[in-house]
């Protein structure tokens, strides 16, 4: 993909809006009110070869513009986000629990992206990958744009050995270890991820590897909440989930209750240089609930 034609400010890269075509100042100011039209006229809006466009300015429909939106109001994440290791190509960070990968949606500045970008001054560390906002562990980047088709490619080829920690309830009568095969669908719109029938295309090799609750995952594919659908399909959902097996409301604020999943290690033959990495979080997971803190859980299931 060609390169944005505004580089990243601050830390945020530029919105890419594509337009349905008429004059430019008209469309913004319909669909996206007068404060955003108000940078046409500013000269803060350009095309994708980086041309200053005006008001009066006519795009075919499917064409896309480049500019500066207003940041959010964002409720600020209070955890560290540590460099576990970092050279000239990459950077591997210990992500926390609430801190979401990538700018979407309400999340742009409290996002591991544009806080590593600020903090380590990369204005084009890019993420080779993405964990869950409630996840916390291992997360690498790459420091340079170029760079990042070559271990996106990894991800996408499940050429990545990952695993995971998680602390859930022990059921007696579940055996393990185990294969956890099924189908996961995550639709746009929806919160949680369904297990529907068809072919399986999602597998999770599942571990419990302490009988207080610690369990050792390792996911073959990489599914939209994938373990966490499958915990909770084994009957022991990971502690701190309000997506599973059901939907808790949770305000923006609280950072009380952590999901207990952990992406604790990455594994992999580097792409440009052929060496075998590895790289380990030096997180732990929270302690295991109390039985008066699972029965005020249950009470609020």
């Amino acid at each position: 993909m060609r390169p944005p034609p505004l580089p990243p400010r601050d830390g945020v890269g530029p919105a890419r809006l594509r337009v349905f075509g008429g004059p430019l100042g008209d469309e913004l100011t319909s669909r996206f009110g007068p404060a955003v039209a108000a940078k046409a006229i500013a000269g803060e809006v350009v095309d994708q070869r980086g041309v200053v466009l005006d008001p009066a300015t006519v795009l075919p429909a499917g064409a896309h513009v480049y500019l500066y939106r207003e940041l959010p109001d964002e409720v600020p994440v209070p955890f560290d986000i540590p460099v576990l290791y970092q050279d000239e190509n990459l950077v591997v960070a210990d992500k926390p629990h609430f801190l979401a990968t990538m700018p979407r949606g309400v999340h742009v500045a409290q996002t591991a992206l544009v806080r590593l970008r600020r903090q380590l001054g990369l204005p084009e560390l890019s993420a080779a990958h993405r964990l869950d906002r409630l996840t916390a562990g291992v997360l690498l980047f790459t420091t340079r744009r170029e760079l990042r088709g070559a271990y996106q490619t990894l991800f996408a080829r499940s050429a990545v050995d990952k695993t995971y920690l998680a602390r859930a309830a022990v059921a007696p009568d579940l055996e393990l270890p185990r294969l956890v095969r099924s189908r996961i669908v995550k639709r746009r719109g929806n919160f949680q991820a369904t297990e529907e029938p068809g072919p399986p295309n999602a597998e999770t090799v599942v571990e419990l590897i302490s009988q207080d609750g610690l369990y050792r995952l390792t996911p073959r594919t990489g599914r939209t909440h994938q373990l966490r659908v499958h915990m909770a399909s084994l009957g022991v959902p990971i502690y701190g989930d309000p997506l599973y097996p059901d939907i808790l409301e949770v305000a923006a604020d609280d950072f009380s209750t952590p999901l207990q999943l952990l992406a604790e290690r990455i594994e992999f033959d580097d792409p440009l240089s052929g060496a075998r990495l590895s790289f380990v979080s030096d997180r732990q997971l929270p302690t295991p609930p109390t039985s008066a803190a699972l029965d005020a859980g249950a009470d609020q299931r």
